[in-house]
């Protein structure tokens, strides 16, 4: 499959470009009280581990808003300060982060949004508009009766237009809704009527498990449709496995080609190793690689290189030894309780090569900037190849 993605405009949040034929960027929120600032700072770390390239938090009290220069000096990737209610810790939150959210659906009175432009104008620093679909504007709901894709792309076109209308466009826009198909449908009008880079996700997902299904299965539609230029899989669980499922969303559509993709085989009786065991291990422990690296993990040697050809390194097992292949060529023979340790140090030494081969100075910088290059050309026209986006009805 090959994805066209939609040309839209460039927005910076700190060093990382966002829109303009930049790769698709993958971001999370904390989740401890933000004025706590070691416990903020500690879990972002955790995030920049498995590849968080931006992270939000939400500042939503003098104390919180206060923390963010202590946070912000401890971390090493951009930092966007989340916004309700009140816009007065947005100007003061704007003194420090790389970007500032809003939600034209609370923020209240226009004069309040001006105050909030001339804040990050001074700093140039981009606004994100976060449309949600449980906290829409009241002539919205009283229009359109209830949240509808309709009334998400209206309130967030009529939040552009008036941005544009005082000479502000160093802005990115999210259309957010928990309904799969209202946020596809919403962000799909949105991108057929401007051309702002775009945030995905499917707000309040769930679980691990029911959050990653319906994350991937919206966020992968637009993405497939070449909508999208940052997502966030928003999980009631670890902010870590956000970013793990997203980038796993983005490798699985080929958007980006970052870290292990660990290749397991189904469970069946010729299982001769513990596979399911295995792939969650290397998985767990390889989690640090930033190279892209196709790992194989058969349960038995009938079909093992053959199914793992694709590999760059896997093993096959057997009845207590197993077999070592990369590139789909027998390496060697290895003991059933070795297969696991010499797989590992196999995939360092190979990940340190191609790390070498594709960075040369070893930083994991590629183009001058966060990640590797993007995976599909931008189109002059825009809009994802010949396919047909339909109308909503009105």
């Amino acid at each position: 499959m090959f994805i066209t993605r939609c040309k839209t405009k460039q927005v910076r949040v700190g060093r990382v470009p966002i829109g303009g034929g930049a790769p698709v960027v993958v971001q999370s929120m904390t989740t401890p009280d933000t004025a706590d600032v070691q416990a903020t700072v500690a879990q972002i770390h955790e995030l920049e581990q498995v590849g968080c390239e931006i992270v939000r938090v939400t500042v939503n009290t003098p104390e919180a808003a206060a923390a963010l220069p202590a946070i912000r000096s401890q971390i090493t990737i951009p930092l966007i300060a989340d916004i309700h209610f009140d816009h007065r810790l947005a100007l003061k939150a704007a003194q420090v982060v790389d970007c500032v959210r809003i939600n034209p659906g609370n923020i209240g009175a226009w004069w309040k949004v001006e105050e909030v432009v001339k804040a990050v104008r001074e700093r140039n620093i981009p606004l994100r508009i976060g449309v949600n679909g449980g906290s829409l504007e009241r002539e919205l709901l009283a229009k359109y009766g209830y949240p509808t894709a309709e009334a998400l792309c209206e309130s967030a076109l009529n939040a552009v237009h008036a941005l544009e209308d005082i000479g502000f466009t160093n802005m990115k826009v999210s259309l957010k809704a928990s309904d799969v198909h209202m946020a596809v449908d919403a962000y799909r009008l949105f991108s057929l009527q401007s051309d702002y880079p775009l945030h995905l996700g499917i707000t309040e997902a769930g679980t691990l498990l029911t959050g990653s299904i319906k994350s991937a299965i919206g966020i992968g539609m637009l993405l497939a449709d070449g909508i999208g230029d940052t997502i966030r899989v928003s999980l009631a669980a670890d902010p870590v496995e956000e970013v793990k499922v997203g980038f796993e969303i983005l490798k699985s559509l080929e958007l980006r080609h970052r870290g292990v993709n660990v290749i397991a085989c189904p469970t069946c009786g010729r299982v001769e190793i513990d596979v399911v065991k295995l792939a969650n291990e290397l998985e767990k422990r390889l989690g640090h690689i930033r190279v892209p690296l196709n790992v194989s993990v058969l349960g038995c040697v009938v079909n093992g290189i053959g199914e793992g050809k694709e590999a760059d390194i896997g093993i096959a097992g057997g009845e207590g030894v197993g077999i070592l292949f990369k590139h789909g060529k027998l390496i060697r023979k290895v003991k059933s309780e070795e297969l696991l340790d010499t797989l590992l140090a196999e995939i360092e030494i190979m990940a340190k090569e191609k790390e070498a081969e594709l960075y040369g100075d070893g930083n994991g910088n590629v183009n001058g900037e966060h990640g590797e290059p993007t995976a599909s050309p931008i189109p002059a026209t825009g809009h994802s190849g010949n396919k047909e986006i339909p109308l909503l009805k009105a």
